[in-house]
């Protein structure tokens, strides 16, 4: 791919991409959707920690492609600084500032994922690591959306035309760069005039399948019908859709699997309706280093999400205790299947997830 190539591709992106100025990160706010379409332009630390704490951007892959181009800022703004140079002092204050960009979201490990591609590619250019983590950054998203195209391929070999998907949280193209992870099947084959229709979780307490996958599949004119969180178990039961596909934050080495809170439920219902439960998501959100989702530090929001957030008034008596875990996990005993964009990883998972890495 030439460079006037790639550029036109990650242009493309409008809802995520480095700004005109070179020391921004322009972003689609995805808290506002679907009233609501404004772009923010970030430049600072705190600007950039906010909008991953506050979700304004969000999905394992968009969080990589964001931290990519979040770094890079923080790095030129090292190094516009007066008597600023490249060397030690620089990658020790650079280093610094990646750590606390990694802490905005624990749970997703595509964010410190690509903090550590950008680290590394500066730590081995340290005569000019700003051209190389320029060229980094832009790797992150170009390869982000290459994945996503091939983990839709990969998808839609497990679907037949007009079947019907459940799908929880949004793992569509809001969530990565291009088609997304979990809707990626979906949207590929639309654009080759299948006829896929999809059920979507609302996804309490943030509403993420309501606001997000809604107005994704509608633009894309892909037939969506919502659903309350507490209806998959009848849409299940009654044969309504053939398929679950959720997306994911991060994977263990066993395959369990970590997701939007409520993703583990839906697992258990699938596999007691005997309705196939797919996990899509690229290799960058499989950790070996963990063995088992015990293991995954599940991020705790703040409680208020729960009681009162998206109501015109609290919904909860005054003073009540909140319980508001951002995640859960999929045991790998539920999932029929990882698709990567290497292709789909079946049973047992310890063997086709290491084979995935040359383990």
């Amino acid at each position: 791919m030439t460079t006037a190539e790639e550029n036109a591709l990650l242009q493309s992106v409008r809802h995520l991409h480095l700004g005109a100025d070179g020391r921004s990160v322009v972003i689609l706010d995805q808290t506002l959707l679907p009233n609501q379409e404004r772009f923010l332009t970030l430049r600072t630390a705190e600007e950039f920690i906010e909008a991953l704490t506050l979700l304004r951007v969000r999905g394992a892959p968009a969080i990589g492609a964001f931290a990519g181009y979040a770094a890079y800022c923080l790095a030129a703004e090292l190094l516009d600084a007066p008597g600023a140079c490249p060397g030690p002092r620089f990658q020790a204050d650079f280093n610094a500032a990646c750590a606390k960009l990694s802490a905005a979201r624990p749970t997703a490990v595509n964010l410190s994922w690509a903090l550590g591609r950008m680290r590394r590619a500066a730590e081995a250019h340290p005569e000019d690591p700003l051209s190389a983590l320029y060229a980094e950054c832009r790797a992150i998203q170009l390869e982000d959306i290459a994945m996503c195209r091939a983990i839709g391929e990969h998808g839609l070999a497990l679907l037949k035309d007009g079947d019907a998907v459940l799908t929880h949280c949004n793992a569509g193209e809001l969530a990565a760069s291009r088609y997304g992870t979990a809707l990626a099947p979906i949207l590929l084959g639309a654009e080759r005039g299948l006829h896929f229709s999809v059920y979507a979780d609302e996804t309490r307490p943030l509403l993420q399948g309501a606001r997000l996958t809604c107005y994704e599949l509608v633009r894309a004119g892909v037939p969506v019908t919502l659903l309350c969180d507490n209806m998959a178990a009848t849409v299940l039961r009654q044969g309504l859709v053939q398929a679950c596909f959720v997306g994911c934050d991060r994977i263990a080495a066993n395959g369990d699997a970590a997701n939007k809170i409520g993703t583990g439920g839906l697992a258990v219902l699938a596999h007691h309706y005997g309705v196939p439960f797919y996990v899509l998501g690229p290799t960058s959100s499989i950790d070996l280093s963990l063995p088992t989702g015990e293991s995954i530090p599940i991020e705790q929001r703040d409680p208020e999400e729960v009681r009162s957030l998206y109501y015109a008034q609290p919904m909860a008596p005054a003073g009540v205790r909140g319980f508001n875990p951002a995640f859960d996990i999929a045991s790998h005993t539920l999932i029929s299947g990882i698709v990567t964009e290497k292709g789909v990883c079946r049973p047992p998972y310890t063997k086709s997830l290491a084979a995935l890495f040359g383990r």
